[in-house]
């Protein structure tokens, strides 16, 4: 076990939830069942304690210019408030991490890190910042986090929680002033449904918790869940999907890279590679048997037995009730409709490159 624990382990442990190593950290797994969890997300309202990602706070006179250098997404000219997915690359393009950056002015960027990742990315990007009239500092400590996530999660928030967060657009956030301090609230999540992140103080998010628990209005869900429910939507997972190995466009998210933009780190890699046509792509595979592929299976060609490529994630889909998986690939199996086998047990099993979005979102439009 990690000896690194969140502001709200106590709580778990007290609610009799099954606690696993991710990230560096002890973290609920599962609190009654998975499926259970997942469904409360999908159809009502369930909320996740994610303090364990990080938090770096990016500011100063070269800010914009020096964020815009560090990341794939192009954040010129955006208003404060706005939220942009996109990754950190190395020079070679493969992803130092996948992440959110927020703009909280034209001098001030907030960026939020993968758990795993927060020592190597902050060591990146503070070396990054030698160049740039900048500041930067790993917030990862102060703040904790809650995700409050499905169909009921804003009716819940402003309940519950007593948040002003109706009239928040999709990827954007704002601050606000609660219980003496000052919160910030993002309509994001990683489940493909309507929803919002939350982060404050210990004290705060421990407090917060705590009213949701006693309102009965939001069930706790852990990891085990949270990963059933991005997947199944097509979100990737760091260490999966995404890699120091995988680039952004092998991983089918091209439209996360603004190529057209100024130098970025990693952006003559990608130039290339999108020149000379990938050799590999991560794609989605519904077999066609009950058989449930796992990360790390190992995926075969139709008619040929030979590796053409490996299982990134599986499940048997909770929303759909199909076995289906992500799985990196060789291109010449990538197209849709492609026949494909998964070995499983040492059996091979049938199966059909298709999209990797399995379920639809929800976001609220």
């Amino acid at each position: 076990m990690s000896d690194k624990r969140t502001c709200l382990y106590g709580k778990h442990v007290e609610l009799g939830a099954k606690i696993v190593p991710f990230g560096g950290f002890e973290m609920p797994l599962q609190y009654t069942d998975i499926t259970d969890e997942h469904n409360a997300v999908r159809h009502a309202c369930g909320v996740f304690d994610v303090s364990h990602m990080g938090e770096v706070l990016v500011w100063g006179k070269d800010a914009e210019r020096f964020v815009q250098y560090i990341f794939t997404n192009d954040i010129a000219g955006a208003p404060a408030g706005k939220i942009f997915y996109g990754m950190m690359l190395h020079e070679n393009g493969g992803t130092v991490d996948d992440l959110l950056v927020y703009k909280v002015a034209d001098d001030r960027f907030f960026l939020v890190i993968n758990a795993a990742n927060i020592d190597k990315d902050y060591a990146w990007i503070t070396q990054q910042a030698e160049q740039f009239d900048v500041h930067t500092e790993n917030q990862s400590e102060h703040y904790g986090q809650l995700a409050v996530q499905g169909p009921k999660a804003e009716e819940v928030c402003e309940t519950v929680l007593d948040l002003r967060c109706k009239d928040l657009e999709f990827y954007h956030f704002t601050t606000i002033e609660k219980d003496g301090e000052t919160l910030i609230v993002s309509r994001t999540g990683y489940t493909g449904e309507d929803g919002f992140e939350i982060y404050g103080t210990h004290d705060y998010i421990c407090r917060a918790w705590d009213r949701l628990m006693q309102s009965g209005a939001a069930k706790p869900c852990g990891l085990g869940c949270r990963d059933t429910l991005r997947f199944e939507v097509g979100l990737p997972l760091y260490g999966d999907e995404l890699s120091d190995e995988i680039t952004p466009l092998e991983a089918g998210l091209g439209i996360f890279v603004k190529l057209d933009k100024p130098e970025f780190v990693g952006k003559e890699a990608l130039v290339a590679q999108k020149a000379a046509g990938l050799s590999r792509k991560i794609v989605g595979i519904e077999l066609t048997g009950r058989a449930i592929p796992r990360h790390g299976y190992e995926v075969v060609d139709a008619e040929e037995e030979r590796a053409v490529g490996t299982v990134t994630t599986g499940y048997n889909a909770i929303s759909t009730g199909k076995s289906v998986c992500m799985a990196l690939v060789d291109i010449a199996h990538a197209k849709l409709g492609t026949p494909i086998r998964v070995r499983i047990h040492k059996r091979l099993q049938e199966g059909v490159v298709v999209k990797k979005r399995f379920y639809e979102k929800n976001y609220k439009k």
